[in-house]
This record gives structure tokens, sequence and C-alpha cells, in this order.
């Protein structure tokens, strides 16, 4: 009797909670804009990106170069992503030949030794590509290879993009006087009026008898702003709308790599490509470096972004590091020469090499960060680590703002470092981390967060999350100077991922944007230049806001973000202010928490742009469940 009645009371109790639960969110919450009252700075470098070599973001992702594979490297398979060609009644064999290639960087080759071939039957090599070659109707694409033969009676050369499905030649080209020297051959390869595709491949086969050795094969489709060497246009179309400030490169794990002599080893990747050895990535798989520091410096200037470089500072991710002292002074210096490659005159050693490798005009550098998340170095050595390297760098360079990767004990960095990976309702909980920290520590970069939830790619819950955090990151910004959402790419193709959850999806031929992206989207696009005084009652668990101000577009943004189940009313008064009678609404949402997009259903969650009629210094709007909007005002 006594638990039947306690049960009841429970009962009781639950029904209480979860009605006054309810009632705290359909009760208006009361929020005061003074937009005549700045309170602090917002951050001009607020939000920006991050990559690296991870889930094929480079190689197979926003670096360009369809071939697959291009400097041969093998397994106890065979030569990956490589296949002969045997045509009729041709013959061939083809081997990994260490003793010729076209550079010091690259002293190997793939050895071709046709026995017999002729016009009907040709012999030679296919490449697979990056899960498939995606071709387009009427679309030139811009192809080289390195090759030398035993005899120049070889002949032609013929290249060929082939339709998987038809064995049909969809684009041809003939490349003719290779003979017993190395020596880089170019080719155009267009196509008619095909449909797009991404079951095609690439043959490189010869008529008649003989030995050919090719390094270096190289397919770019049209490229962003037609860069050479260059980059995926709908990729840098999506990052593009994101508004992004700065780009932190190379990376977090790719700049460490697992070993010493497998991190990004900058002097490696600029230059010619035939002189890029190329490295391995900390993500099992070996990275062409066609991605090098001058492609990454390419990549900010195409979208107006500042540099955010990131230095190796003698620690590797399987517990390799480097003593201080003497031993770390080699690659002090190594940071001190690519700092005078990215900023240095054309009249230094290292800017003069930097003009040499096609660009003259020095890049505006502000950041500097030192190794990347050191507190995970056993050898508790990072704090001397990174004293070494500040005080190399400052004397040199005076102005330069230092990045420490994690809290100092002893000294007291420009800027310090923060990642957080965490679940929506973490990110509920902790969106006034920053609202009481000390203002006379270091600045904050929030270098790497995201909220982790759904697979490959964030789900409308995750984009939930990851708002309520960045209406934190808003009001804080005179502390945080920079942020950026990581992983930003995913290559969604079976195989393609190493981690989830990551902001765009792609295949070989598509991208999309996840409901974290476009919740990116709208906070990159409609930000002021300062906080305002505010105030907010009744808001209940789940509604978060951030407010500011354009002094010189006289306009109010605000964003709302209801994490709830349930649609929210919220009074808006505006004290002081004269609000135009109408105002601009973007909003995202969507039914439930799971909800998302993919590669087959990319626009079920986008933004949606209204009018909000009847507006004044005093009205009201509702929420709707699981929704994430800014009004944008104009001010009188």
């Amino acid at each position: 009797m006594l638990k039947k009645t306690f049960a009841r009371l429970l009962h009781v109790v639950a029904f209480f909670s979860s009605t006054l639960l309810i009632s705290a969110q359909n009760i208006p919450a009361t929020l005061t804009l003074h937009a005549d009252q700045p309170t602090t700075a917002v951050s001009p470098t607020l939000y920006g990106l991050m990559t690296e070599e991870i889930n094929y973001s480079y190689d197979g992702g926003l670096y360009a170069d369809m071939v697959r594979n291009r400097t041969f490297f093998g397994d106890w398979s065979g030569i990956l992503n490589w296949y002969l060609v045997e045509g009729g009644h041709a013959t061939a064999k083809m081997s990994l030949d260490p003793s010729t290639g076209p550079s010091t960087a690259l002293p190997n080759s793939l050895k071709i030794e046709i026995s017999q071939a002729d016009a009907q039957s040709p012999a030679g090599v296919l490449n697979t590509g990056w899960w498939g070659y995606s071709l387009h109707p009427n679309t030139t694409y811009q192809g080289s290879f390195y090759a030398k033969a035993d005899a120049t009676a070889l002949g032609p050369i013929t290249v060929s993009l082939i339709n998987d499905n038809t064995g049909k030649a969809v684009a041809t080209a003939t490349v003719t006087g290779a003979n017993t020297e190395w020596k880089q051959y170019t080719f155009t390869l267009k196509t008619g009026a095909i449909q797009p595709s991404t079951s095609n491949h690439l043959a490189i086969t010869t008529s008649h008898a003989g030995t050919l050795w090719i390094q270096l094969v190289s397919l770019f489709p049209p490229t962003y702003h037609d860069r050479p060497n260059g980059f995926r246009t709908d990729l840098m179309e999506k990052m593009a709308a994101m508004h992004p400030q700065f780009l932190r490169f190379p990376g977090g794990n790719y700049l460490e790599g697992d070993h010493i002599k497998e991190r990004f080893d900058w002097k490696k990747t600029i230059g010619p490509l035939v002189d890029r050895p190329s490295h391995r990535s900390p993500w099992n798989y070996q990275s062409s470096d066609g991605m090098g520091l001058l492609e990454f410096l390419g990549w900010c200037e195409d979208l107006h972004m500042q540099p955010v470089l990131a230095v190796y500072a003698g620690y590797s991710l399987m517990q390799e590091h480097v003593n201080p002292g003497a031993d770390l002074e080699p690659y002090v210096q190594d940071a001190l020469d690519e700092i005078e490659y990215v900023s240095g005159g054309a009249d230094t050693k290292w800017g003069a090499q930097r003009a040499k490798d096609g660009h003259p005009a020095p890049f505006k550098l502000t950041y500097v960060e030192i190794g990347n998340e050191d507190q995970f170095d056993r050898s508790n050595s990072y704090e001397d680590r990174y004293t070494q390297f500040y005080k190399a760098i400052k004397a040199k360079y005076p102005d330069l703002q230092l990045i420490a990767t994690m809290p100092l004990k002893n000294m007291k960095p420009d800027v310090q470092d923060d990642h957080y990976y965490v679940r929506a309702k973490q990110n509920f909980a902790d969106a006034h981390h920053y609202d009481k920290t000390d203002r006379n520590g270091p600045k904050i970069f929030v270098g790497e967060w995201a909220t982790r939830e759904g697979i490959p790619t964030p789900n409308m819950g995750a984009a939930l999350g990851d708002a309520a955090w960045m209406t934190g990151l808003e009001r804080n910004s005179d502390l945080i100077v920079m942020s950026c959402y990581a992983p930003l790419l995913v290559n969604v193709n079976p195989g393609g991922m190493q981690w989830d959850t990551d902001l765009i999806g792609y295949n070989t031929s598509t991208s999309y944007g996840s409901p974290a992206y476009y919740a990116q989207v709208l906070f990159g696009s409609y930000l002021g230049d300062h906080t305002i005084a505010s105030n907010i009652e009744d808001a209940g668990e789940k509604l978060f806001y951030s407010a500011t101000v354009s002094a010189s577009k006289k306009q109010l943004y605000l964003k709302l973000v209801n994490g709830s189940s349930d649609s929210k009313p919220v009074h808006l008064v505006l004290p002081g202010a004269h609000p135009a009678a109408n105002a601009k609404l973007i909003r995202i949402s969507a039914p439930d928490t799971q909800t998302t997009n993919s590669i087959d259903d990319p626009r079920r969650i986008i933004p949606v742009e209204s009018a909000l009629h009847n507006v004044s210094s005093d009205f009201s709007v509702t929420l709707p469940p699981y929704s994430i909007q800014v009004i944008q005002f104009d001010l009188h």
C-alpha cells in the first residue's frame, strides 16, 4: 500500500513538474534591447575557417586534382587506383621503378612495359580517380604528366576520359615527343554534349611496343577563380557564403603528424609540384602536398581572409617531441623562415622565394599559433617550447600576436586556443561559458569547436547547440578574437570519412551544407561591430539570443535560438530606438532534432527569408520549435 501511495505521489509530482515546464515555455519572454547603448566591440575576425587533411578534405576534396595517387604509392595489393589496360591482343605489365624519376623529390615512377600493341589494341594504364571522375558537358579539363620512353619509336601517347558503362572515350588528347629524357607534357581534354556522370576513368595508352615511365599525372577541372593548381568551385562558394574572416592552417593534427618526420614540413610544399615529395597524413593516407603553403595563402586571398599561421612547435602525435634548447632551435628557425615567406618583402630570402613561386606581394600576417593541442604532450615540455618560440618570434616580429595551444603557468600568451567538442545539451548549458572570464587574462581563440551530433554531418539538434554557443561567442567577442568550427569538410563517399560530425558534405560531383552550416552562414552574415545593453526575463532554459549593431549600416541584428520542442513567444522592447516599420527575418527550423540534410536531400533545411511587418519599439514575435532566426532591423 505504501509503495502504491508513493508511486502516485511521484506521478503527481512529475505531472506538475512537466506542467510547470510547459507553462514556463509558453510564458512570453521579455527581451529589452538598448540599441543606443553600445557595450563592447565585436571582434572583426570573430568567425573563420579551420581545416586539415582529414576526411579527404584536401586530396579528393577541396584540392581539385582529379587523379588519385598521382605519384604511385602502393601496398601489398599493388599500385593503388592504377590498373593495366590491354586492349584486344595487346600485352603489357606495370611496376614501380625506384631507380628513375623526374626529380629528387620524386625519384621513382610507374614503369609500363608493353610487349605488343597496335592502333586497334592499345596498351597502358588507367586511373579510377577519387571515386570516379566527375565529368560535365562541354567542359575543358587541363592535364599534365612527366614521362620518358626507352626509345622514340614508342610513338604518340593517347590520354582519354572513358565512360565506365559504355567503354567509349568522352574526351581524347594526343601527346607526342616522349624520348629518353624526363619531361613534362601538358594536354587538354574537352567533353561534348555528354550527360553529367562520375562513372568515368582516365586512360594513358600507346599503340606501340616499348617501355614508358610516367610520374605526377594530374588533371584539373575548372577551378574557383580559374586558379592554377586550384580548388573545387562548389566548396569554395559554400565557404564564401559563410563570410569567413580568417583561415587557420595547415590544420590541427595535420600540422604535427604522427611522427616528427611526418609533420607539415612547409619547405617541402612550395615551388613546382615535381619538387614536392608528399607525406603521410595522421589520418592514414598519403597527402600529395598539392595544397602547399602558398596554396593556403591563395585560399585566403580568394576568400578575403586573414591567414592564421600555425607553426610546428616540436611535438608529434605519437608522443615524439623535441627538447627545448639547442635541439629545438632548428625548428624555431624554420618557423621564422616560414613567417618571412608569408609576410616578408621580396628583398628577404624567403620573401624572394615566394616571389619566385609566383606571388611577389607579401601577405598581411597578424596571428601565429605555436603548435597544436600540446596538452596531450606527456613530456610537459610545451611551456618551455612555447617560450623559446615566443622570444625568437617577438624579437624579429614584435607586432605579431602569438597563440598558445593550452593554458600556461608562468607567462601570459597573447592569445590562448580553446577547443570544445560536445553534445547539444552541453552547449545549451555552457552558452554563458565566457560571460565571467577574467578580462585581464589572454585573449581567446576558440580554434576548434563543434556540437557533435549527426553522421556524417550535423543534424538540426547539433545546429541548435552550435547556435546557442555562438550567441555566447558574440556576447563575449571583446575577449574572443576568433572562433572556427571543426572539422569543416567530409567526403561522404564510402571510406571517405575518418571523423564525424563535419560541417559540409560532398562526394565526387556535388556538395551540401548541413543545418549547422546554415547556422554558420546566418551568424557570419549578420554581425555588427558592437554589442548593446540588453536583458531578458522569463527566457526559460532553451532560449538564447545575441544582439549586435552595425554603426555604419545603422542596422540591428537580433539572433534568437529556440532549442525547445515548443514554440516560444518573445516580447521585444527597443527603448530609444526607432526601427523601420518592416524588418527582415531569416530562419532555419525543423520538426525534429534529427532532421538533417544529406547528399541526396541537400535542401531539407535551408534559410527562409521573409518580412516582419508593423515593427515598432514594442512588439512581439513567436519563435517556432527547434528554430534559429535572425531579425535585421533598420534603425532611423
